[in-house]
């Protein structure tokens, strides 16, 4: 059977990026008879972006309430990072496979790294261990459940690659003991545009919850930047916000009719207004259950526990084969 592996960081409220790239292909996945799908909350991951306590436990409960509530199959395992320790033990002997300048490429590294150096600072001011050595605990988190494919994003692809790269060279060294993963890329091979015009992101501040409520959700799509041609004249929708975001949740069908209307004229006032009605209908059905979700935090744990139990008694006895073969009993 494939196995699937996905993870999302806990450092903020599910947005309408992380739904068409992850969360909804992967609630897919999870009903699909030939596939083990494996979904779990990145909190140790997100250490590396918050110091926040507060916030990455309200995000994890938001997170899991907005994955149950669009109907995450109960035969996914669906777990906490942190309630599987063997994940961490597995990354220190990864590290120890793990080339210093496989690490230096790291484009998150690098990006930082450069940032210093055209501020004139030390190259590596502020940049902590966890951002350098992100890429191995995430190896960790792929081979610890003998992932055939990881749906990622494209700033995610080379991290598979190094993952990849860190199992290739341990199995040179103690035979096939790890399995060799894919990326796997579909909505999430583009760029979810978000307010400003850049990738939707909690770190721009620029994201589209998906839950909002009513006036909150109007108030957002309307901030959505456009250019500023008048009503009545014929506007492009290629690269056009609205109507990228207005595609992932229409039919066929809407999707044409929208083209003319745009090929007429359409006010963005117009516009805005059909992309919010579309998007808060999308998701209202669902709203009910993930508040019901949310309320109850008892049931939440409960779930990530049992989930994280099944998912620790597998690591468990995968790590025992890795530790043999490395001569550690």
């Amino acid at each position: 059977m494939k196995r699937v592996l996905t993870g999302i960081t806990t450092t903020g409220i599910p947005h309408l990026g992380n739904y068409i790239g992850a969360i909804k292909p992967s609630i897919a996945e999870s009903n699909d008879d030939g596939i083990k799908s494996y979904f779990f909350l990145a909190d140790y991951h997100a250490l590396i972006k918050s110091h926040d306590p507060q916030l990455i436990r309200e995000s994890s409960f938001k997170i899991a309430a907005t994955w149950l509530a669009l109907g995450l199959s109960d035969r996914s395992s669906f777990y906490r990072q942190s309630d599987i320790p063997e994940i961490f033990e597995l990354t220190w002997i990864l590290t120890c496979f793990t080339a210093k300048g496989l690490m230096n490429r790291a484009h998150a590294y690098k990006a930082a790294a450069d940032l210093n150096i055209e501020d004139g600072n030390d190259v590596d001011k502020a940049i902590t261990m966890g951002l350098y050595s992100y890429p191995i605990l995430m190896s960790a988190d792929i081979l610890m459940f003998k992932a055939n494919e990881v749906p990622v994003g494209k700033d995610q692809v080379q991290h598979v690659e190094m993952t990849r790269d860190i199992a290739l060279r341990f199995n040179h060294n103690y035979g096939n003991i790890f399995t060799i993963p894919e990326a796997v890329t579909n909505h999430s091979q583009e760029t979810i545009i978000g307010l400003d015009g850049r990738k939707m992101s909690k770190s721009y501040n620029n994201i589209i919850p998906i839950f909002l409520e009513e006036k909150p959700l109007r108030k957002l799509i309307n901030k959505i930047k456009t250019n500023s041609l008048e009503p009545g004249v014929p506007k492009e929708y290629k690269d056009c916000t609205l109507f990228a975001l207005y595609t992932y949740f229409a039919t066929s069908e809407e999707i044409e009719s929208i083209k003319k209307m745009y090929a007429e004229g359409i006010g963005w006032g117009d516009m805005k207004s059909i992309l919010f009605e579309k998007i808060f209908n999308f998701f209202d059905p669902y709203r009910s259950t993930y508040m019901e979700y949310l309320r109850d935090e008892a049931f939440l744990e409960k779930r990530l526990r049992l989930g994280g139990e099944q998912a620790r008694e597998e690591a468990s006895a995968y790590l025992k084969e890795i530790k043999s073969a490395i001569g550690i009993k």
